[in-house]
């Protein structure tokens, strides 16, 4: 059976696999913490909840590549993209509490499309400083 596992295929099938079940489950994390419904607001054509979304997205997507390519246990690259989707919704919070000023969400959700680029661009560059962490 261990023979399966070490197969470049099946290995790829389930890192794919995990990270997409991952990401669903992240996503609806991010749902939860947002005052706005992303996919209906994305519907809509709101294109800063579309950018603060991919930013989220990508920004996910980036913090499990370093986590798979620093990591041969499933588990073990699991357990990495969880700890770094924690603190990139760490850093979320704190774009919202350094930004007393307006409220994020309400921006984000009216379209203000240069607090949805900035949202995208945090996660973006946090997921890169996160990334660059896991080993």
């Amino acid at each position: 059976m261990s023979s399966f596992w070490e197969n470049s295929y099946v290995l790829t099938a389930a890192n794919y696999s995990v990270v997409i079940l991952c990401m669903i489950v992240f996503l609806a994390v991010f749902e939860l913490v947002t005052r706005y419904r992303n996919w209906e607001e994305i519907k809509k054509g709101n294109i800063a909840v579309a950018m603060a979304t991919g930013g989220k997205i990508f920004g996910v997507s980036n913090i499990f590549r370093h986590s798979i390519s620093h990591h041969d246990s499933l588990f073990t690259m699991v357990g990495w993209g969880c700890f770094g989707f924690f603190l990139l919704l760490i850093g979320y919070f704190i774009f919202e509490f350094l930004t007393p000023k307006f409220n994020i969400d309400k921006e984000i959700q009216n379209d203000n499309r240069a607090v949805g680029l900035i949202s995208m661009v945090i996660s973006i560059g946090l997921s890169y400083v996160i990334g660059a962490n896991i080993s």
